[in-house]
């Protein structure tokens, strides 16, 4: 801080003149440029080379985290006859507690090339959804007409 700024609290703006004439006197009392010059030079290489650096650790984590994200997809394939559930996407704001975001049993009639399949619903129309939105369906005991026995504790 010059005395300026600790006695007023902000810095002294000088006329041109007299600014120049202390550029001049702060360069004959710092006489060693080139040896700043090499200083300010290195710490930019080093500077590149940190940035160089971080680029490489970038790309390798973005590339690891990407095969950990291809690790978890799983294909889904569904032949025609099979029963499917279907992910309503519809129901995002406020669903319902109890509200399931799966409709359904459909039975798949058809799978095209491109990863959609065309369902029959129950009424007998057909529909074309995308195969991301579909998962098997199991039947549970109850759904085949089997006696679910429950055992009581004597």
């Amino acid at each position: 801080m010059s005395p300026y700024q600790l006695v007023l609290g902000k810095s002294c703006h000088l006329p041109v003149e007299i600014e120049h004439k202390g550029y001049w006197a702060m360069r004959k009392i710092n006489m060693e440029f080139k040896e700043e010059g090499f200083t300010r030079r290195d710490l930019l290489t080093e500077l590149d080379e940190w940035r160089n650096e971080d680029y490489e650790s970038s790309r390798i984590y973005k590339e690891r985290a990407k095969k950990f994200h291809d690790l978890t997809i799983h294909t889904k394939e569904f032949k025609p006859g099979q029963e499917v559930l279907l992910y309503n996407s519809r129901l995002r704001l406020f669903p319902g507690k109890l509200q399931s975001k799966w409709s359904g049993p459909y039975v798949v009639h058809k799978s095209n090339w491109n990863g959609t399949y065309e369902l029959f619903a129950a009424d007998g129309t057909t529909f074309t959804v995308n195969g991301h939105r579909l998962k098997p369906y199991f039947k549970s005991d109850v759904d085949r007409g089997l006696e679910v026995t429950k055992f009581n504790d004597p």
